[in-house]
């Protein structure tokens, strides 16, 4: 008795559940077959995925905009990639800024206008490793992705002649190049000190 009431209740109902063969979409049932993106040689983007001693960096990194240049095989990118070590003995961390964007520990900002502060203090940090162009001369001052501010090398007084560029210089601010890899877009230069946005 109790299942006729509930079908002459739900019966009304059944036209809008059930549709159609007509209303029906009938999916594809030949998809083009998955082809993995392959490289003769991996971008800038891969090698920071495999490169535990640049994990901190390539976090930051990949959140922003700009990551996609990382992966952009038509690109030309000079990558300064601080190792953990590095970011870790940072005073601040980047999302914190430095000096003048610096995030107040002492002042009240809603959640809202951290989020946006962080993202704008670690867009710049990243920006500062990059120089928009490869190959480089390290012997000259390059402009970095972030408006103003430059990187440029002076060279190891005593540097062997016999090694590669790379280990005869430091950037300006001291900072030593440990380990370079090319990738299909680009170099990767590991450096034992982070770049100051200031």
């Amino acid at each position: 008795m109790k299942l006729q009431h509930l079908s002459v209740l739900l019966f009304p109902f059944l036209p809008f559940v059930s549709a159609s063969s007509r209303e029906q979409i009938i999916m594809d049932s030949i998809r083009e077959p998955f082809v993995p993106k392959t490289h003769a040689q991996p971008t800038l983007s891969d090698l920071l995925t495999v490169e535990q001693s640049a994990s901190i960096f390539f976090s930051y990194a990949r959140e922003l905009e700009l990551s996609k240049l990382l992966d952009d095989e038509n690109s030309r990118t000079t990558l300064f990639v601080p190792t953990n070590k590095a970011v870790m003995a940072l005073e601040r961390k980047p999302h914190q800024g430095q000096g003048s964007y610096a995030i107040a520990d002492d002042v009240e900002i809603t959640e809202e206008e951290y989020e946006t502060m962080s993202k704008e203090n670690v867009e710049r940090w990243v920006s500062v490793h990059i120089i928009p162009e490869y190959p480089i001369s390290l012997e000259d001052e390059h402009q970095t992705m972030l408006d103003g501010k430059s990187i440029s090398f002076k060279p190891i007084s005593k540097g062997d002649t016999q090694k590669p560029e790379w280990t005869r210089v430091t950037l300006d601010d001291g900072a030593r190049i440990t380990k370079m890899k090319e990738a299909s877009n680009g170099v990767l230069y590991l450096i034992d000190t982070a770049i100051s946005p200031e």
